[in-house]
């Protein structure tokens, strides 16, 4: 059984149906999976989705989506955390990459974020481009909530050895297939087996074999194959163990 712990069905379904795409999940193996929010229109349709068998969601403002970040934005994320299916905050963080939101936009969207899940004590979804030492900065300062994750991880070794000395999770999307990728493979190992989760982020990152098109939940199975292969385990293992720690991460029981 697999859990993707990381995509975004309200774009999957920009291409075609999303009881298809949820339908092939399971028939993959995947039991679970949590679809994340990134702006007002897509937490509004997670939530909608959230009521699918097997399907949970995060909602939250992307760091993309945070110019003129303000109180009443933080309070629009904050009275969706007790609906049904909620199970975290975010996809929230820093991106440096792109220049579609001023940093100090980001930086408060991000510890009103950080508060909302400790608050609420749900899980925190964390997105970083470019942004990985003054994401864990903001932390810090910030103080981190109980369970945190770096999605999509893409960080040097020294990164991840302060990220879980903070007790941060580590995800691992479709790129760690990536023939080009062998910097994430090196800090793969660095992860406590008990604070690893896998993704898709789909429709993005899809793995090898099927790089260049279109990814979904389905294909999580190919990105905990790249992830067993690395840590020398059969895959069955990887899919109990990275199900395992989303179940305890997302505090589904």
């Amino acid at each position: 059984m697999w859990f993707d712990s990381h995509c975004h069905l309200h774009i999957c379904e920009e291409d075609r149906p999303v009881d298809e795409v949820i339908a092939e999940a399971r028939d993959a193996g995947v039991t679970e999976l949590v679809t994340i929010g990134i702006d007002a229109p897509s937490n509004a349709r997670s939530l909608e989705l959230a009521g699918k068998v097997g399907v949970h969601c995060s909602v939250g403002i992307h760091p993309n989506s945070s110019t003129g970040w303000n109180d009443e934005a933080a309070s629009s994320i904050e009275e969706l955390l007790s609906r049904t299916g909620v199970v975290g905050v975010g996809e929230t963080g820093l991106d440096f990459y792109r220049d579609w939101a001023p940093p100090a936009d980001q930086e408060r969207a991000f510890a009103d974020h950080i508060a909302m899940a400790k608050r609420h004590d749900k899980a925190l979804i964390i997105h970083t481009r470019e942004s990985l030492s003054k994401t864990l900065d903001v932390l810090e300062e910030e103080g981190p909530p109980e369970r945190f994750v770096m999605h999509c991880w893409s960080g040097t070794a020294q990164e991840m050895t302060r990220a879980t000395e903070m007790g941060s999770y580590a995800s691992f999307a479709g790129n760690v297939s990536f023939k080009n990728a062998a910097n994430l493979r090196d800090v793969l190992p660095l992860v406590p087996s008990d604070r690893l989760l896998i993704e898709t982020d789909s429709p993005y990152l899809t793995p090898e074999p099927f790089r260049g098109r279109p990814n979904s939940p389905a294909k999580v199975v190919h990105v905990g194959t790249a992830v067993a292969e690395v840590l020398g385990v059969e895959p069955a293992v990887v899919a109990a163990q990275t199900s395992a720690n989303a179940r305890r991460f997302f505090a589904l029981g």
